[in-house]
């Protein structure tokens, strides 16, 4: 399941609030860095974080499913390696209890209904 990708309200207000001022001037000017270039450059840097992370939930995405899909493969083995112990030895063999296989004769069935 693919992680959901982020938005951000903060940046969609702060470009609009960059369009309504420089509707009142190109050059504004309030001091302490506070200028509409610096303001711009700021929501830009915002745009290239969340870009970053969201290329990066697409990464993890990707990674989990090959993990997901090498965990299959690893059981799907395992299951082949044990069919194949119990093919050469037996399944009441020791030597597929040892390969980790419980022996026929020790598994316990229930008796849901005894016949009196």
């Amino acid at each position: 399941m693919a992680r959901r990708k982020r938005n951000s309200t903060t940046l969609e207000r702060a470009e609009r609030r960059i369009e309504s001022l420089q509707s009142l001037n190109t050059n504004l000017d309030f001091g302490a860095g506070n200028t509409l270039e610096a303001f711009n450059n700021t929501i830009n840097e915002l745009k290239s974080k969340l870009a970053a992370y969201n290329i990066a939930l697409s990464s993890i995405d990707k990674l989990t499913d090959d993990v997901n899909n090498a965990e299959k493969r690893v059981q799907e083995m395992s299951e082949k390696m044990l069919l194949g112990v119990a093919s050469q030895y037996g399944k009441t063999s020791q030597e597929y209890e040892m390969a980790g296989g419980s022996r026929r004769k020790n598994v316990r069935r229930s008796k849901k209904n005894p016949k009196v």
